[in-house]
């Protein structure tokens, strides 16, 4: 090699131990690498940025909006209530969450689908009386392995596939392609989960954060017409809630304390609950709540894209301070609803248009964007936090997933591509008004983005100064050009790099190596290729080698040994699938 290669080389692996001995986000160290790969000519501009326009980082990114509009259309909540139910054992609970969430994630980003399903699987341990940590860690694998089945299922199989057409010039491969090789490795690493998960996992009960939340009188009611009218409390899905309990039912001039299961409810009921801030935006996304309002028949304040929820305390300057939130016309004069109270950290007694407005009270508000701005300029409310979130817009739920599964429709019969498939699906998804446009935009993970993007700039340079016929020709020497062998090496590779850096970024930079691997061994490549993408996926062993493990850590009080615990054999257990059944279904020499 030329000192180009070797200066390639030293820059990736001080890249690989930036990642994984600092905290710098990947982003920005390969960020760094591709501005120190054009600068100094080792790369071109062309293929420094050609990841930003590859056909899978377009599809990844139209995919991200695809699942915001199911989650902001309120569809995963829809199935959730349906599946749920009221299991009686730790593994029953398990297999009710594991099934669907696989079944899920083959269409759906792993992060807005294990996002959406984390306070539904607090709510689940709850109702049953056991502890989050046998649950979580379940939901993280369950979306990890639902991931592999299909093209779209994660982003790590769209960036391998635009990164082998680029590449080789092929024309890559279908929606169903890897689908023969991982539904069985999943239904073999659900099978093992659901036996050894309930007794291996930690039972780690505390909840610091129950403790200490504030208690906000909270307040909606049922929408006039909607699917709740007629249901009873228990049917409805309102016992049991976590972080909140019902108080009392407000019927027109009667108020009903000590609310039965079994009380049916009726348009127009005012529920008073008790909770914390989170807990009301898990009531809004129940279909049939609306927020609750005393002014009027009309509980909306405008478009429900153009209102988000704010928590806001009250200065002692403010004009309605005295009055009850019922005579201080409260939506017509600041423009936004009052859903919430809280004094001193704790409930105030009594509904919600009786209460007593006093300065340092905390409010909940359902308000316009214009909200907060308004308040740098008057002295009425100090804004806490701006909880940014706007309700589910449950009537476009049926329309998102018939777009979801257009989408899908599209791509297997190849009626167009993959990437054409999933534009159109985004941009359906905002004509249709499943999601706003600033859900769409939050949607977007820019950080996830470049580091895809990024880290294709590292893959070309290792190709083009020869580094990775070097390394390929190191591996096939060491193997004795066994294609079983190379096949395992490569798997256990990148099963390590994935633990440690980002599995987009050990996928993108092995790929150029295993393509001239194969090319040099006169090996078959798609069963590798399909190796990358299963070994970049199967991350189990450490909550930072998968976006959705980190997720779960905190909502199941996990410790890193925990992920070890259960992750090591899982990542053994993935690894041997895989590669038999590759080694069975698909020749491994040319």
């Amino acid at each position: 090699m030329e000192w180009q290669g070797w200066f390639a080389l030293a820059l990736t692996l001080m890249v690989l131990a930036t990642l994984a001995f600092t905290r710098i986000g990947s982003h920005l160290v390969l960020m760094g690498a591709l501005t120190i790969l054009s600068v100094s000519g080792i790369i071109t501009a062309k293929d420094a940025l050609a990841g930003f326009s590859n056909e899978g980082l377009i599809t990844v990114a139209a995919m991200f909006i695809v699942a915001a509009g199911i989650h902001a259309s309120g569809g995963v909540d829809l199935l959730v209530q349906h599946l749920m139910g009221h299991p009686k054992t730790v593994r029953k609970a398990q297999s009710r969450i594991c099934f669907p969430v696989t079944i899920l994630s083959a269409f759906l980003n792993n992060t807005p689908l294990v996002a959406t399903m984390i306070p539904a699987v607090h709510s689940l341990a709850k109702k049953i009386d056991i502890a989050p940590s046998k649950l979580m860690i379940p939901l993280s694998y369950a979306a990890i392995l639902g991931g592999t089945l299909t093209l779209i299922g994660t982003s790590t199989n769209l960036v391998v596939n635009g990164q082998y057409q680029s590449l080789t010039g092929n024309p890559g491969f279908s929606l169903f392609s890897i689908t023969p090789i991982a539904l069985p490795v999943a239904l073999i690493g659900l099978t093992f989960m659901i036996w050894w998960f309930p007794r291996a996992l930690p039972n780690y009960r505390n909840e610091p954060l129950l403790e200490k939340m504030r208690e906000f009188t909270l307040e909606v009611a049922v929408a006039n017409n909607g699917p709740l009218v007629g249901k009873t409390v228990q049917q409805a899905g309102l016992r049991n809630l976590k972080r909140v309990y019902l108080v009392e039912i407000v019927r027109e001039a009667h108020i009903l304390t000590a609310v039965a299961p079994d009380e049916i409810l009726m348009g127009g009921d005012r529920l008073v609950f008790v909770g914390d801030t989170e807990a009301i935006s898990d009531l809004l996304r129940i279909n049939g709540l609306i927020p609750s309002t005393h002014e009027g028949d009309s509980v909306l304040i405008g478009k429900q894209s153009e209102r988000r929820l704010v928590e806001a305390a009250i200065s002692p300057h403010s004009d309605c301070i005295g009055d009850t939130i019922r005579e201080s016309n409260f939506r017509s004069r600041y423009g936004a609803v009052v859903l919430a109270v809280a004094r001193n950290g704790e409930r105030v007694a009594g509904n919600l248009g009786s209460i007593q407005l006093q300065a340092g009270d905390t409010l909940l508000l359902d308000a316009r964007p214009d909200f907060v701005s308004r308040q740098r300029y008057n002295k009425d409310f100090l804004v806490i936090n701006d909880l940014d979130s706007e309700p589910p817009r449950h009537q476009y739920a049926y329309a998102a997933w018939a777009i979801l599964f257009g989408i899908i429709g599209l791509a297997s019969f190849e009626v167009t591509s993959m990437l054409n498939a999933a534009l159109m699906g985004a941009a359906a998804m905002l004509v249709t008004g499943c999601c706003s446009v600033n859900q769409a935009q939050k949607s977007l993970d820019l950080g996830v983005i470049i580091t895809i993007a990024a880290s294709f700039a590292l893959g070309a340079a290792l190709k083009s100064t020869g580094v990775t016929t070097v390394i390929a020709d190191v591996v096939i020497n060491l193997s004795g050009g066994d294609a079983l062998l190379i096949l395992i090496f490569t798997y256990i590779t990148i099963s390590i790099l994935t633990e440690i850096i980002s599995n987009n970024a050990a996928a993108v930079l092995m790929l150029p190596i295993v393509i001239d691997m194969t090319n040099t061994a006169h090996l078959n490549a798609e069963p590798f290729i399909f190796a990358i993408m299963m070994a970049a996926s199967a991350s189990f062993a450490t909550p930072i080698g998968y976006q959705t493990n980190l997720m779960v850590q905190g909502p199941g009080g996990y410790r890193f040994s925990d992920f070890l615990k259960v992750g090591i054999p899982m990542n053994i257990i993935i690894g041997i699938a895989t590669i038999t059944m590759i080694s069975l279904l698909y020749p491994l020499k040319a």
